[in-house]
């Protein structure tokens, strides 16, 4: 493979391919955030240099994509905030007000399905520490979603983030493969992100019926789903994990 990265500045309409190249590649009620609705567009509009795929050239296709934002931070666990929504509207404001970021804030990292399993998540991870070097920011802040969460979708956050193997590492893949390219776990939210719909919605979204009040488990769901039929409502908090990635002169991941 002959893989490059591409911002939106650079090529934006490589992002007319999206859709159809990361199709079933989260799930579909993740593409319906209620905060991440409201400023999509403007992620291209307003910041193309943060927004990059990784493309193949020599089959002219993009392989993976990566999406992220500059936002304010102090340094200290506190200022990391409760996750993905803060971190996208903080952005906005802080731009808004010109106040100058302190990180790079990865909103997602995906890869197409025909490029899986060949180690491309690890690529893009070094390509979005490139980024942030670029633009001058000592660190990248990633608010993870635990790829096996959904198994567990009772257990806390935070409990689910400390679970580790007999050799020490991370239990879930997804925090195992940040930390082993050199990332710190710096924290958890079980509100990283808000996703809001009708009963019909969470129903067309799940494959699921919700015949009464109550929370739900669902397929994919890291937590529960709280169906509200008299309001006609699906309310879900997804959970997170913070993982914070220092920015070496050349991009590449610090040794550990």
């Amino acid at each position: 493979m002959a893989l490059v990265v591409v911002t939106h500045a650079e090529r934006p309409e490589l992002w007319d391919r999206m859709p159809e190249r990361f199709a079933g590649v989260v799930p579909e009620y993740n593409l319906h955030g209620d905060v991440n609705d409201t400023y999509w567009q403007r992620l291209f509009d307003e910041f193309p240099e943060y927004q990059f795929v990784l493309y193949d050239e020599e089959r002219e296709e993009v392989a993976g994509a990566g999406r992220s934002l500059p936002r304010g931070w102090d340094g200290t666990e506190d200022d990391l905030g409760p996750g993905l929504d803060d971190s996208i509207a903080r952005a906005f404001t802080d731009r808004a007000a010109g106040r100058a970021p302190g990180a790079l804030c990865a909103l997602g990292i995906e890869v197409a399905e025909d490029y899986q399993r060949r180690g491309l998540s690890t690529v893009l991870l070094g390509a979005m520490r490139t980024v942030a070097r670029r633009a001058g920011l000592p660190t990248v802040l990633v608010p993870v979603r635990p790829t096996w969460k959904d198994r567990y979708p009772l257990v806390p956050i935070g409990r689910y983030a400390a679970w580790t193997r007999e050799d020490g590492t991370p239990l879930d893949p997804w925090i195992r493969t940040q930390v082993g390219a050199g990332g710190t776990v710096a924290g958890s939210s079980e509100r990283s992100s808000r996703i809001t719909g009708t009963v019909a919605e969470w129903e067309g979204w799940t494959g699921l019926a919700f015949p009464e009040d109550g929370e739900y488990v669902f397929p994919g769901g890291l937590s529960p789903l709280r169906v509200e039929r008299a309001r006609d409502l699906g309310s879900y908090w997804e959970p997170g994990v913070w993982i914070t990635h220092p920015v070496t002169p050349d991009g590449a991941a610090p040794p550990r």
